[in-house]
């Protein structure tokens, strides 16, 4: 684990590991919004510092030192750090790990995709995102993987809104991945945010009928499918406990943001203070 300076702000996990059962609110007051922004104004930032560093060569554990430091640099605390155990400041997956990659010495080598998943405590709030990104030229196959499961996303957030129930997410996301004959994982789902890492919230990317809690303004939660080539099918957890791989060996992509329920719709979070979105700045283009 890296070291935090003692003199930066650190959730109640971070010295024991154990985040206790979600007791926060599932509405957001004014304040604590405003503070969910400047998190995820902050989290965009740096999956966009970070983001500029995938290449051939790199190592995820590199891309780990990367997070890690833009995250202390704005004053923030990486929220994965120790949380449940976890050893590092952001999860890397790669090609076939779904989600909890633990970065570690091995290269990015051309043609590989990884998914980085930044999260900052900030102000006493958390902001989360995610974006896989090519690693130089990548197949056509992958390529699509990439669009459409960002498109998922887009789907899911777009059907949601005041009034709305949860399951519209994930059945707008399950849609549009069966239309482009792509699997949803359905062991991991999204999550209510924001005092707490993980609040009582559950977003499945699937249609559940059951989830039909219905979403009021003020209301935070991350948007975060994962989608296969494959089967979605899970393989057992590797020893570690933690990283979480496809049973078929074939690749799997991510994206995820931060949301907020307003009165008129839906808002984004995980967006730099000037607009940008990490996704866009990291958008495959066909190989050649």
């Amino acid at each position: 684990m890296r070291s935090v300076p003692p003199g930066i702000g650190r959730p109640p996990y971070a010295a024991t590991g154990d985040p206790g059962p979600p007791r926060a609110s599932p509405v957001r007051t004014a304040d604590e919004v405003e503070r969910m922004r400047r998190a995820g104004h902050a989290a965009a930032e740096i999956l966009l510092e970070v983001g500029a560093q995938v290449a051939p060569g790199v190592t995820t554990d590199q891309l780990d030192e990367v997070v890690h430091e833009a995250t202390l640099a704005r004053g923030g605390y990486p929220s994965p750090l120790n949380y449940r155990g976890y050893p590092k400041s952001v999860c890397t997956s790669v090609n076939e790990v779904i989600c909890h990659g633990i970065p570690d010495s091995r290269p990015l080598v051309e043609g590989d995709i990884v998914n980085v998943d930044v999260t900052i405590y900030l102000d006493g709030v958390h902001g989360d995102t995610s974006a896989t990104l090519a690693v130089g030229e990548i197949s056509e196959h992958d390529r699509c993987l990439i669009v459409e499961t960002r498109d998922a996303m887009d789907q899911g957030i777009d059907a949601a809104g005041p009034g709305r129930t949860v399951n519209v997410i994930g059945r707008a996301i399950e849609r549009h991945a069966r239309r482009h004959r792509l699997g949803v994982v359905r062991e991991f789902i999204g999550h209510g945010i924001g005092t707490e890492f993980h609040s009582a919230i559950q977003v499945p990317h699937y249609y559940d009928p059951g989830a039909n809690t219905v979403l009021v303004p003020g209301m935070t939660f991350t948007v975060e499918p994962m989608l296969t080539l494959g089967s979605p099918e899970c393989a057992p957890l590797w020893d570690d406990k933690w990283t979480a791989v496809t049973r078929d060996g074939r690749r799997t992509a991510q994206f995820e943001h931060t949301v907020l329920v307003t009165e008129e719709g839906v808002e984004r979070l995980t967006v730099t203070a000037d607009g940008r979105v990490p996704a866009d700045a990291f958008a495959p283009t066909a190989p050649v």
